[in-house]
């Protein structure tokens, strides 16, 4: 391959990265700009390489490792928070920006340009798509903690169940006449807002989280 080709689909492989990382960092990702662009070329240049590198041995050897290499650097994105687990979409976004390099290093320039602007729309679009479901159906973590007595849990439940929410797993602690309960629960935003009034609201709760 000709050193001009090389440059060219270094080049493409950079700017397909960039657009990608443009939208990541836009969305305060940890993976974003930069990286994505450096994922991209690094790809294509390790495809370009393993194209020409030993005419006698199969050329997909070493580009076949860079799915396995890629997905170290996606594990690094993934952590857990305190509403879940969080960065899956980032290094899903990594995954195929590998991808999409590969393709510019293999000769597939305009099916990883086509990829390009496939992704774009997901990301953004999705983006608010996720929003939306998350208005109406979100999950709230609520730590509370009050005076015992008799029934409680059903009393706090039945508050839930008045402001149309679903309780689901919970963790119940009693010490002395002090209880705590940790609860998941699932409803929309406008109805967890209005519990949560209510309970700040509520003089008898010693300590509210959520």
């Amino acid at each position: 391959m000709d050193i001009t080709a090389i440059i060219f689909r270094l080049v493409l492989a950079i700017i397909i990265g960039g657009i990608i990382g443009a939208e990541r960092e836009y969305q305060n990702k940890s993976a974003g700009f930069r990286t994505m662009m450096l994922i991209c070329m690094g790809s294509a240049l390790f495809t370009i390489i393993s194209m020409d590198i030993d005419n006698t041995s199969s050329p997909d050897r070493i580009a076949s490792n860079i799915v396995t290499g890629i997905g170290f650097v996606g594990a690094g994105v993934i952590f857990k928070g305190d509403t879940g687990v969080n960065g899956i979409t980032t290094a899903a976004t990594i995954w195929v920006v590998a991808a999409l390099g590969m393709g510019v290093g293999g000769g597939y320039e305009w099916a990883s340009i086509a990829g390009c602007i496939l992704l774009i729309p997901i990301l953004y679009a999705f983006t608010f798509i996720e929003s939306w479901l998350d208005r109406i159906n979100k999950l709230h973590i609520y730590k509370i903690v009050c005076p015992y007595r008799d029934d409680v849990i059903g009393q706090f439940e039945k508050r839930f169940k008045t402001y149309r929410l679903k309780p689901g797993p919970c963790i119940f602690r009693r010490e002395g006449n002090v209880f705590s309960a940790t609860w998941n629960v699932q409803g929309s935003e406008k109805n967890h807002q209005r519990l949560i009034r209510d309970i700040l609201n509520d003089p008898s709760i010693n300590s509210f989280e959520f």
